[in-house]
């Protein structure tokens, strides 16, 4: 996928950016490309979260109250 990379602005913490800096110094890439890979990393959790949302679709919910309830009838609480 060899798409004409987009430009955005991007606001940062001071520290942040400052590390990010120093980061791409200390790694000899760009900020850019530390970005880039974070997010990618982030949007493939994501995707990975909602498969795993997607095969649990079925599994009886349990109330918070409920699972409390339980675990003081079987003596963990």
């Amino acid at each position: 996928m060899s798409e004409t990379p987009k430009r955005s602005t991007i606001y940062f913490d001071s520290e942040l950016h400052r590390a990010l800096r120093v980061k791409a110094a200390h790694t000899q890439r760009s900020v850019s490309e530390l970005v880039n890979d974070a997010v990618r990393l982030t949007l493939i959790e994501d995707q990975e979260d909602l498969a795993a949302l997607e095969e649990r679709g079925n599994e009886t919910a349990i109330s918070y109250e409920a699972l409390l309830n339980d675990l003081k009838a079987n003596g963990k609480l």
